[in-house]
């Protein structure tokens, strides 16, 4: 038995070696059952173990494949787990389904599986193409259940009725080189590099737009990473861990130079600074993976850490006329995403937006996405089953906004609620009084 997620160790990609892992981790979580609420895999495992009088080693390969294919990777084990390393057991469940997905890519993929994930995968062609051919593209995919959305179903199986993001007319880092300057702040407190994600780069600049407004605002520079692509998420959640080396190496080289240069790593979607910060220097390795981990904020992180630091001067400017104006409410739902969770930072957003006077109502529930899980058609119905509580207890809530810091999530919150959240440095930048493009 091998209790690794490092696929340098031998045994890493042995099957039989896997296979014992597996009983062992699948022993441990039936005695404990902690995480029975967490996601589907839970229930579905230790359903399947219950109907076998509680010996994991007569689980078929069936059934362990079903636990495994209902992980989303939510990574929620590591707040709720009282067993993930250090500890002696070493849990770890959700790099132990990564590892089976490995397994199963060097034991060969359909090709159906293999289309989906190239599409999923390559982030950054389809959004180059797609931002060039926006109203195109956006017409022809944004109505889901449409013929265009079923023959993506049906060839590379993208879930038709799930609700997609459109595509910007302007990729983010184009209007970050064309922008005008703001005015100079009254003091310059710091320097930042902002990692745009595939997201904000190609689907919802203006994140990125009022994050570097806020920051600018606040006396903090901003400049854009070169040489960067996508964090290489879609890669490692599917098991392909050559293409997702190649992505995660390409990355920590452009980063490592940013803070050298003296400027921290801001990064605007939850799952990528999960992934930089906490898988880069797990399969990466090195001195420069874990100088870019060590270095990597999320946005509000970043400002609170900045507010709340005694050895530091810098203090968030507190005038915020759109909040006299009505611009911004005082009080919204705050979903709090499964991959801002995991990263163990507290509710960072929460406190920023106390800052400006808001009031949030906070809301946990996963919604279903967390990668391209909830993208993908055989997930569909199951990912929408698991989003219902979520769509539930912001209904509860009873708040006119919404805002959460996921784009994944987020686009799950407007299916489910009918309501486009915003992001919180959005409210953030009205709240400042900062006006939108146009």
């Amino acid at each position: 038995m091998t209790a690794t997620y490092d696929p340098t160790d031998p045994q890493y990609f042995d099957p039989a070696d896997l296979r014992v892992e597996m009983d062992r981790v699948f022993d441990l979580c039936h005695g404990c059952r902690l995480c029975f609420n967490l996601c589907p895999s839970f229930p579905t495992m230790f359903g399947f173990v219950d109907a076998h009088d509680g010996d994991v080693h007569k689980l078929s390969d069936a059934e362990q494949g079903q636990v495994v294919d209902e992980c989303y990777q939510c990574k929620l084990c590591y707040v709720k787990c009282p067993y993930v390393p250090p500890h002696e057991w070493k849990l770890d469940f959700p790099r132990l389904m990564s590892r089976v997905h490995a397994v199963r890519k060097q034991q060969g993929a359909t090709a159906r599986e293999r289309l989906t994930d190239q599409f999923l995968g390559r982030t950054d062609a389809l959004g180059t193409i797609s931002v060039a051919a926006a109203p195109v593209v956006n017409w022809a995919t944004g109505t889901p259940g449409s013929l265009p959305r079923r023959v993506m179903e049906k060839t590379v199986g993208l879930a038709s009725q799930r609700l997609l993001p459109p595509y910007a007319r302007q990729r983010f880092t184009s209007w970050f080189k064309k922008r005008k300057l703001a005015a100079a702040s009254p003091k310059q407190a710091g320097a930042v590099s902002v990692f745009p994600t595939c997201f904000v780069e190609y689907m919802d600049p203006d994140v990125g737009k009022d994050l570097v407004r806020v920051y600018e605002h606040n006396g903090i520079a901003c400049s854009v990473p070169e040489g960067t692509k996508c964090c290489g998420a879609p890669w490692l959640h599917t098991g392909n861990l050559e293409q997702f080396g190649q992505a995660a190496r390409r990355n920590v080289k452009a980063l490592a130079a940013e803070v050298r240069a003296g400027r921290e790593i801001v990064v605007a979607q939850p799952t990528c600074a999960y992934v930089i910060k906490k898988d880069y220097p797990l399969y990466v390795k090195g001195a420069e993976a874990e100088l870019v981990a060590a270095h990597t904020y999320d946005p509000a992180e970043y400002l609170m850490k900045r507010q709340k630091d005694k050895e530091d001067s810098f203090a968030l400017r507190d005038e915020f006329p759109g909040r006299e104006l009505g611009d911004v409410p005082n009080e919204v739902t705050y979903h709090l995403s499964c991959h801002l969770q995991a990263q163990n930072i507290g509710f960072k957003s929460r406190d920023l937006l106390k800052v400006a006077g808001v009031t949030c109502s906070l809301v946990s529930r996963c919604s279903g996405i967390d990668g391209t899980w909830g993208y993908r058609a055989e997930n569909y119905e199951l990912a929408r089953q698991v989003a219902a509580p979520l769509a539930r207890e912001i209904q509860a809530a009873g708040n006119d906004v919404i805002c959460g810091d996921c784009h994944l999530a987020n686009g799950a919150i407007e299916q489910e609620t009918g309501t486009k959240p915003q992001h919180p440095l959005q409210l953030m930048a009205r709240a400042y009084g900062l006006a939108e493009d146009g």
